[in-house]
């Protein structure tokens, strides 16, 4: 029980308790103190001073200072208004402003406080020497004009366990040159930035390409998780209408037909079900890791490349669903598979990065063309007036939409595993799995849960894995006894889909908690709850994916170590 101690926080007396920050209190009391770089994922101090506030006549940081017995706070004196002012005005002299691009367009906290503080802005003009733009593969921008030094990417970057953004000798955020060390594009440091320095390529720059073309098709396939997040763009409570609304917006925006990629979902679990038992009675390739998380994939192909015999070899849902729209659809449609854009609404940015792999290719064709992540719709949707919560539902397009329970909730972590299991139980017992599959922390494990589940007369030990950082403690363990466990579930961001770093922008302690209830929400409205009693996807099979050649064509590829991915730093005036 935490020890309860009284504070003044101007003038009113306040309940806390020690060990709290004067920030927590605040937030907890709806006292209102203005942050920039505090995020409360990060467990660090906060260096912008933007929470200034006055304690018993000292200035102090909110967000770092920690409650004492009859503390005197003074949020809003006038010595804290000017330092406050003082602060803004340097930050913003040194910000470089692109206004109407950047990932914060509709959500600008520093142009807020610029605005309320009466801040006169500044042309920028860059340093050739420090501001530059660096391209990290195909997935993410760093404008370092942009940046305000509050060090957050790499304090996340690190919490990944990835380490790769670091300082140069003059104290400015560059990524490494260590050749060990790679990005794995899963976008936590895009997520944790205050000004919009980090981005994903592409990023409202090119999200209206897909429609320049009149005389192609565009499809829009929708990833399960997007759906308990998109909502909090428009002030929309997230529930089982969102995917409806999504339709009606998206034809809207000039998509032809919207499809979604849960069908491809409950693909994934049969394959990997299959996949799954085959090794089993192989004897070999067991324990065996999801492959649906392109972040995951890439950690393991650079990190771990003598464990790629474990991961499975089937494809994402987005992949999958990619190729039979441009297969199996376009046959039924007689549509030249060549006239169809392939547009994925995506809540990750390393997406854009996995539809680069050539081994996705089928007949020459890419299987997806485009990633769009959250973000980048709900600014498509708000640039054309377009407003979810005022829109009338309408409906998913039919042939490629029967979306299961166990579908959706792929997009938290713990769904896949859950997913396959109860599929695996099917084909192992020939009986239904009713029961829930209940993960439980494990100890000395950080972000790991284990769950045990008994099928015939053996126990099969299912690990997930919540955020990249807590996997290589499991991995070492693997590599000393294989039997550690049976399926390792991985997904590279917190929660999992829901938590990616294509999602909108949040500094709500407990939104992946929120998002993760939205989603079962959902979910459990599906009348559908397994993905081997998914009406449409047995369809699938029964006309389409009913011999081996096709079944490998569409849904398995071959992962292969890969090398550090090509960083580059982008000419002047380019992005």
């Amino acid at each position: 029980m935490k020890k309860k101690i009284l504070i003044l926080i101007d003038h009113k007396k306040i309940q806390a308790f020690k060990g709290e920050t004067i920030l927590d209190v605040a937030k907890r009391n709806k006292i209102d103190i203005p942050t920039l770089c505090y995020h409360p994922d990060l467990n660090k101090d906060f260096n912008c001073g933007i929470c200034c506030v006055e304690v018993n006549g000292e200035m102090k940081n909110a967000c770092c200072t920690k409650v004492q017995n009859n503390m005197e706070v003074l949020v809003n004196s006038n010595k804290v208004k000017r330092l406050r002012q003082q602060r803004l005005s340097d930050m913003f002299s040194k910000h470089y402003k692109e206004c109407d691009d950047c990932v914060l367009k509709f959500n600008c906290e520093l142009l807020r406080l610029v605005k309320k503080y009466n801040i006169t802005p500044k042309a920028v003009v860059k340093n050739i020497i420090k501001d530059k733009t660096f391209q990290i593969g195909p997935s993410l921008i760093f404008d370092r004009a942009k940046c305000i030094d509050c060090d957050n990417c790499i304090d996340v970057c690190d919490r990944q366990g990835v380490c790769f953004l670091t300082k140069d000798s003059n104290g400015y955020v560059i990524p490494t040159n260590d050749k060990n060390k790679d990005c794995i594009y899963c976008g936590q440091c895009i997520t944790h930035c205050p000004v919009g320095a980090l981005e994903a390529v592409g990023e409202f720059e090119e999200v209206e390409l897909p429609f320049q073309d009149k005389n192609k098709i565009v499809i829009a396939q929708i990833a399960p998780a997007i759906r308990a997040t998109i909502g909090e763009e428009f002030g929309l409570v997230n529930n089982e209408l969102i995917s409806d609304r999504l339709s009606t917006a998206l034809k809207k925006l000039g998509f032809d037909y919207v499809f979604d990629v849960c069908v491809a979902a409950d693909c994934v679990v049969i394959e990997e079900s299959k996949d799954f038992i085959k090794r089993l009675d192989n004897g070999s390739g067991v324990p065996m890791f999801s492959s649906c998380c392109p972040s995951w994939v890439k950690f393991i192909e650079f990190y771990y490349p003598d464990l790629i015999p474990h991961l499975s070899n089937v494809r994402s849902p987005n992949i999958i669903l990619g190729g039979l729209i441009k297969t199996f659809w376009a046959q039924k449609k007689k549509i030249d598979p060549s006239k169809i854009i392939v547009v994925s609404i995506m809540p990750c940015i390393s997406k854009k990065y996995e539809i680069t792999r050539e081994e996705y290719r089928i007949n020459g064709l890419m299987t997806v063309d485009y990633i769009l992540t959250t973000r980048e719709i709900s600014y498509l949707f708000k640039k054309n007036k377009i407003d979810l919560k005022k829109i009338k539902p309408g409906k998913l397009d039919n042939f490629l939409n029967n979306s299961s329970e166990v579908a959706i909730n792929f997009g938290s972590s713990g769904g896949v595993s859950a997913a396959i299991f109860r599929t695996i139980y099917k084909d192992m017992t020939g009986s239904e799995l009713f029961n829930k599959i209940d993960f439980k922390n494990m100890n000395n494990f950080p972000e790991c849960s284990l769950a045990k589940l008994k099928i015939k007369d053996r126990i099969f030990k299912i690990i997930k894995v919540n955020g990249i950082k807590g996997v290589s403690k499991v991995l070492e363990e693997i590599r000393i006894n294989p039997n550690f466990c049976d399926y390792l579930e991985v997904m590279a961001c917190p929660g999992g889909c829901i938590g990616g770093g294509g999602q909108p922008l949040s500094k709500d302690a407990h939104i992946i908690e929120k998002r993760i209830q939205a989603l079962s929400k959902i979910g459990k409205s599906k009348k559908t709850k397994t993905a081997h009693k998914n009406v449409v996807v047995q369809m699938i099979y029964e006309e389409y994916l009913n011999n081996k050649a096709r079944i490998n064509s569409i849904c398995y590829t071959k992962f292969k170590k890969c090398k550090k991915g090509i960083h580059k730093i982008l000419p002047s005036g380019s992005h």
